[in-house]
């Protein structure tokens, strides 16, 4: 019977497959047939041992493992005895000079690396969809909003422009990270390598190599968990800039907004009573599960602090850690993508919206006009302050209040206040920008 929602509701199946049990013993066969491959080079182990090991843990049986440790309670001694059962001579030589985590920290190594490899790829659709709609929307007028009330006009590409550029730092947080993260080592029970002898150091170069992973400096028992904790992070951030943009999403999908939509299902249905309902449930379930991929923060930093060469508190924790946070993040990754994908924009609504304040919204593009002809900045917003709440107060436009300040009248013909009024023609450098980072980022998505 199922239990946790990953095993029947969230997760996409490569990233579930990677976090597999399955997949896991796979990784641990393989390390040990990479030390026994690098051992035999080095000439620590018999001439023709390391392909009779390599073989066996091509055939090696999960479920005998785990057979084996119900047996003796100790799960990196069960994998030691399959494999060692399914060689046909060299049995006796497999994990010769290893301590535990020598193969369960270099396994985790594999599988960090595979998933990293996975959510770069998601991160890279986010952000080519994100590249794209702002480039379709870079001259699409909309309402600018700052605490929740409308601002000055800004565009529907800038905006999601700035979610872009967000992307694009995740990718270069990720390939700074992945060197520090997708790491192994072999370095003994307490990290002095001696029961390798004096190809220690050699020994686990070559493992590192033939598995294609980055080597530690050093270590004690473990892979120091500073490395797991700041990919833990970076995981965070991503999840973070999802919950962002499904955030906004969802502000601009509210009924009294109205100017975006998620896709919505001919057949789907909105609400168990409420027919007419379109729920952005999709945006609010990244945003759910943003919050699960933050928490795991807060293990991963309790793991850095282990008992002198280790102890045993990160392992049961890493066992929910790392396949939840993976699994979670690439499902958001995923699904965000979608959402924008199938994201569609009501022009006319976003056009009301803009005109929604009556020109209220355009009172700094009037002061500054003001400004420049001699008023000066304090002045002019003292100016446009008291005829804006003017407007407010007596229910009138901000154009027809200002036709009646002679100050204004002055400096300004009705004829300029209407075009000073007018949203399409106060974007600034809007377009310039979205064009200037296109240029810029599309090449991360070659």
């Amino acid at each position: 019977m199922a239990i946790h929602p990953i095993e029947y509701r969230y997760g996409n199946p490569e990233m579930k497959d990677l976090w597999s049990e399955d997949y896991r013993f796979r990784c641990l066969f393989r390390v040990e047939a990479a030390l026994s491959r690098a051992e035999e080079e080095l000439g620590l182990i018999p001439e023709g041992a390391a392909d009779d090991i390599s073989r066996a843990a091509a055939k090696a049986s999960p479920d005998r493992a785990k057979e084996i440790e119900d047996e003796i309670g100790h799960d990196m001694m069960a994998v030691v005895h399959a494999l060692a059962e399914s060689c046909e001579w060299a049995g006796e030589w497999v994990h010769l000079g290893a301590t535990s985590n020598d193969i369960l920290d270099t396994a985790t190594g594999l599988q960090i690396k595979d998933s990293l490899s996975v959510l770069e790829e998601k991160v890279k659709r986010v952000l080519g969809v994100l590249l794209a709609r702002a480039d379709e929307h870079k001259a699409l007028v909309c309402a600018g909003r700052t605490h929740g009330q409308i601002g000055v006009p800004t565009t529907y590409g800038l905006r999601f422009a700035v979610w872009a550029s967000e992307m694009a730092r995740h990718l270069e947080r990720l390939a700074q990270m992945k060197p520090r993260a997708a790491v192994g080592k072999m370095s003994g029970a307490v990290g002095t390598q001696a029961a390798f002898g004096a190809d220690g150091m050699k020994i686990q170069e070559r493992v590192m190599e033939l598995l294609d992973l980055f080597e530690v400096d050093v270590s004690n028992q473990v892979v120091q968990r500073d490395r797991h904790a700041e990919m833990i992070c970076w995981m965070g951030l991503v999840a973070s800039t999802l919950e962002k943009i499904c955030v906004e999403i969802r502000t601009l999908q509210r009924s009294e907004i109205a100017e975006v939509s998620e896709v919505f299902g001919k057949k789907q249905v909105g609400s168990s009573t409420m027919p007419h309902k379109r729920n952005p449930i999709k945006s609010e379930q990244v945003c759910g599960l943003a919050r699960i991929v933050r928490a795991q923060m807060e293990p991963a930093f309790a793991n850095i602090p282990l008992w002198d060469e280790r102890d045993l508190t990160n392992s049961s924790c890493e066992r929910i850690l790392f396949p939840e946070a993976f699994i979670f993040t690439d499902h958001i990754l995923a699904l965000t993508a979608r959402i924008l994908e199938g994201l569609s924009i009501n022009f006319d609504q976003v056009e009301r919206n803009l005109h929604l304040l009556s020109g209220l919204n355009m009172a700094e593009s009037v002061m500054v006009e003001l400004a420049k002809r001699g008023v000066g900045r304090q002045k002019a917003h003292e100016i446009m302050r008291s005829a804006s709440m003017r407007a407010v107060e007596e229910g009138k436009t901000l154009a027809w209040v200002l036709a009646e300040e002679e100050t204004v009248a002055v400096h300004l013909s009705p004829e300029e206040i209407d075009r000073l009024l007018d949203p399409h023609q106060y974007i600034g450098t809007a377009v310039e920008q979205v064009d200037r980072l296109l240029l810029k980022l599309s090449p991360l998505l070659d």
